[in-house]
């Protein structure tokens, strides 16, 4: 093989090791950039990421005893994988964090020296083709361990980084006493109940709450070091877990003066593995509270209920009858919601919502237990309350041309799903659902779906469900519930979704769809 033959081979090669590289960066980055999770994706998509580096393989032949044809050839199959492997439009597009950065530097330096080293050997022992024709598309085929070895090189400085940014927080927020911290987690509702609670309070006091999905303790400390000012009265602060200990360690940054549990349930069970970790770690908000702390309970969740915290608690809810904040008469539309709830004295007020679902009155309920408690009165609530905005992706209404849509897609659990079904219904016309259906429920997830299909037929006119994979158990539950299945469709994206959800005549009905989460591109 000449120079120049080398060359093209090794361009077109990185030009293929280089998406395959990319694409499995992606992933990592869904996962989390957990190793284990990735080892697991890896291990369920065996089979897509063969078929990506399997032009690899197939060089290795034409580069051994094709000669420059075979060359040429292989050139082509490096191509071709890079084609295969091109980023294409993703539900969450690949972010170019500086930690992506660093671990992109990281594997251009591995890559680079493995090159280096296949050339010195063979130009010093072989003197022919045999080491660059094999090691090279092998490692090839090895990009996704080379995102996993560019982690684990980065390791130490990703931690030196993280304890650097970690300290600036904490001293940032000790030099703020007077700042009132209020924690909220839950396995599903801490979101909405955030966003609610930012607004009510923000009718009295200075607050600053954790943008987005920033739930982590990662996403925490870059919230008090880049938002936090010495204005900032009240900090709102989401608490997120996949894990035992994680809540734990939010707290030990932030030290909260009071805490919100939203709800327990079956979230995240593949990393949690049972019910029983869930309720255990989702109090370790209450176990931080100081001795003058107050927990704010969802006392409609029966695990909660169950619960003994050791703490001052308020209690709140729109079903259990014992609640200190109980909306009762409650009264829900298409138009919003309304409801009633007696404060301390026992004197009846009565708010009103645009937003949809009797589910959201829970959550507007632990809302005003909070802001009452911190001194917005009832009053001031009430006004409040009618201001309330939906929380995007969140049982959001939008009108589109193509009719009414319900966007649920944040997310999805077994209760929030039924209670967006429960909104579909309150809706005249040609009712749609469109859902990949739910993920991370551990050995639960068949059954969770299944209901969920079985609910979804009850609900829906049409059942659009995205990706094969996951429709398996909502078909099985609509079919055995008496749906018609010349109404039910599988498809294998949301655009292809949506299209189809276009092609359903309606006559002179309206449609309404409701949009059921939307995987990232890990799930599908």
């Amino acid at each position: 093989m000449t120079i120049i033959a080398a060359i093209l081979y090794i361009v077109t090669f990185l030009a293929g090791f280089s998406m395959l590289f990319l694409h499995s960066l992606h992933m990592f980055q869904q996962n989390s950039y957990k190793p284990n999770v990735q080892r697991k994706w890896l291990k369920e998509h065996a089979g897509d990421m063969t078929g990506r580096s399997l032009a690899f393989l197939l060089s290795i032949p034409l580069l051994l005893f094709g000669g420059l044809p075979g060359l040429f050839a292989a050139c082509a199959l490096n191509l071709l994988t890079a084609w295969g492997n091109r980023p294409r439009e993703a539900r969450i597009p690949l972010k170019l964090t500086k930690r992506v950065v660093r671990m992109m530097v990281t594997a251009g330096v591995v890559t680079g020296a493995f090159l280096a080293a296949v050339f010195l050997l063979q130009n010093l022992l072989t003197h022919d083709n045999l080491l660059l024709s094999v090691a090279v598309p092998l490692f090839g085929v090895l990009a996704p361990e080379i995102v996993l070895l560019s982690n684990f090189m980065n390791r130490p400085v990703e931690k030196a980084v993280s304890r650097h940014f970690y300290r600036e927080a904490e001293k940032k927020l000790e030099s703020m006493p007077e700042l009132k911290v209020v924690g909220i987690t839950g396995s599903y509702g801490k979101t909405s109940v955030k966003h609610y609670l930012y607004k009510l309070l923000s009718a009295k006091y200075n607050v600053l709450m954790t943008p987005g999905n920033y739930n982590t303790t990662l996403g925490v400390v870059i919230t008090v070091r880049e938002h936090l000012k010495a204005t900032h009265e009240i900090f709102l602060c989401e608490m997120g877990a996949r894990n035992v200990g994680d809540i734990k360690e939010i707290c030990d940054l932030v030290h909260p003066d009071y805490g919100v549990i939203t709800s327990i349930g079956p979230q995240h069970l593949e990393s949690f593995q049972t019910i029983e970790n869930v309720v255990k770690t989702k109090f370790e908000l209450a176990d931080a509270l100081p001795e003058d702390g107050i927990a704010f309970l969802n006392y409609d969740n029966e695990y909660i209920r169950r619960r003994e915290t050791g703490k001052t608690s308020v209690t709140y809810g729109a079903e259990y009858p014992g609640c200190d904040y109980r909306a009762y008469d409650i009264s829900v539309s298409s138009k919003g919601t309304s409801f009633k709830m007696k404060d301390g004295s026992g004197k009846a007020w009565e708010f009103s919502t645009k937003l949809l679902g009797a589910h959201n009155v829970t959550n507007i309920a632990g809302a005003i237990a909070v802001a009452n408690r911190l001194g917005v009165s009832m009053e001031a609530l009430t006004m409040q309350v009618r201001r309330l905005e939906g929380v995007e992706h969140r049982l959001q209404l939008i009108k589109s041309p193509r009719g009414l849509i319900i966007d649920d897609a944040y997310n999805s659990n077994p209760s929030g799903a039924k209670a967006a079904l429960d909104v579909l219904k309150q809706f005249d016309g040609i009712r749609i659902l469109l859902t990949p259906g739910m993920v991370e429920l551990g050995e639960k997830q068949y059954e969770y779906n299944k209901i969920f299909g079985t609910q979804a037929a009850g609900a829906a006119d049409f059942i659009i469900l995205v990706g094969e994979k996951q429709a398996k158990p909502i078909k099985d539950g609509a079919l055995e519930a008496g749906f018609d299945p010349d109404k039910l469709f599988v498809v294998n994206g949301l655009k292809e979704g949506l299209s189809r959800a276009d092609g359903i005549h309606a006559g002179s009905a309206s449609k309404v769809i409701l949009l059921e989460n939307d995987l990232p591109d890990n799930y599908l």
